[in-house]
């Protein structure tokens, strides 16, 4: 397959829509004075889907071309000079995450290899964030991915809700860790009819930090789910009992270990008063539901009239459109970090929150700059 033109990428139109979006966001609020700020992207849009204001910005998008060879490589040709500027690549994380991961490096070390001043990138969803902990003889791909890009030339990020935020000390380089709390508690004040009868539901005790905050913003009660129903990482095997017990094992004299007891979850509880209540549920990513879908009918068999989801991340993979569709859930809320716009089509209970007014503002702050402070007010450690 050869060098993608500007009016030859309309086949990953999915990915564009939210990379189009933000950049319409961008501006409204964006006037830069410098002419030094570019912003590459994985392929180059349609010209038509630019709008031609966006002059105001002072920055125009940057001239690169990325295709992949009949072989299956990737490659990229930065079309300008990038000599001693501030670069900034977009990069929403489509379905294909280890071609969008390789296609970010090869762009980044092109920028590096060219003399660009500073790289920065904006990523809205870090990915592989989920693995960030070791589980049995596996390994923390988080970590190995935070070591790829800084070998690759990046100097800075911009992300979004990381799963763990232990994960920016993977990091040798600034990573800014932005909030879309503030989005997704406005959405709640102003599109949910009646939220003062509403009540903070965290499906997993995991999620009761997040759902206490988000109480507290709102003064709303708070419910927490325990019981057998649940999934949680820490059930996870980590490798603290490999290799296995042997019964008839040899064990070194005198050496004598409390004998540990197997983990065994409660029946299912709900811990708060949901009845005649409108359940929130809040997390930072949903991707596989069936936790969501099971929560679901928890809370309406515990009286919850109407059940909401509202998440950062909405990777919504397999048939998870599906089953929302066919579930209690009356709507799930997530933020354009993560293009989804087949999903919506599939299912008309997913709603979207744009963030791309907080990326624009983080991204001029840092071009200029700035302090990020602002950006962070009123934010506390658990949202």
């Amino acid at each position: 397959m050869g060098p993608k033109s500007a009016a030859g990428c309309v086949s990953r139109c999915v990915g564009w829509q939210s990379l189009i979006e933000f950049w319409c966001c961008v501006d409204a609020c964006l006037h830069l004075q410098h002419s030094n700020l570019c912003f590459p992207s994985k392929e180059r849009a349609p010209e038509k889907a630019w709008p031609s204001k966006s002059k105001r910005l002072g920055a125009e998008l940057g001239k690169s071309v990325v295709y992949q060879e009949t072989n299956g490589e990737t490659r990229v040709e930065i079309k300008e000079s990038v000599r001693g500027q501030d670069i900034f690549i977009i990069q929403t994380i489509p379905r294909d995450v280890n071609t969008a991961v390789m296609e970010l490096l090869i762009m980044a070390y092109a920028l590096k290899t060219s003399c660009a001043r500073n790289i920065i990138g904006v990523i809205p969803y870090f990915p592989y964030s989920k693995q960030s902990k070791m589980r049995k003889r596996g390994s923390i791909v988080c970590k190995l991915l935070a070591s790829m890009l800084a070998k690759a030339g990046l100097t800075h990020i911009i992300t979004m809700d990381l799963h763990q935020k232990e994960i920016q000390g993977f990091f040798s380089f600034p990573v800014d860790n932005l909030r879309a709390s503030p989005f997704l508690l406005q959405y709640i004040q102003e599109e949910i009819p009646d939220y003062r009868n509403a009540v903070i539901v965290a499906k997993s005790p995991d999620a009761a930090k997040r759902a206490q905050s988000y109480a507290e913003r709102l003064r709303l009660g708070l419910a927490v789910i325990h019981g057998e129903a649940q999934c949680t990482e820490q059930d996870m095997d980590d490798g603290r009992h490999s290799p296995p017990m042997v019964k008839n094992a040899t064990v070194h004299p005198g050496l004598e270990l409390p004998l540990m007891m197997a983990k065994e979850k409660p029946p299912i509880t709900v811990v708060g008063d949901v009845g005649g209540r409108i359940a929130i549920i809040v997390d930072d990513i949903i991707d596989d539901v069936e936790s969501f879908v099971a929560a679901a009918e928890i809370l309406k068999e515990r009286g919850a009239y109407k059940i909401f989801v509202m998440a950062t991340h909405g990777l919504l993979s397999a048939d998870a459109p599906r089953l929302i569709e066919e579930s209690s859930i009356d709507e799930v809320v997530v933020t354009n970090t993560v293009p989804h716009e087949v999903q919506k089509l599939q299912c008309p209970k997913i709603k979207t929150v744009d963030i791309s007014l907080i990326l624009s503002e983080a991204i001029r702050r840092i071009h200029n700059g700035e302090s990020m402070a602002y950006l962070f007010r009123n934010i506390t450690v658990d949202d």
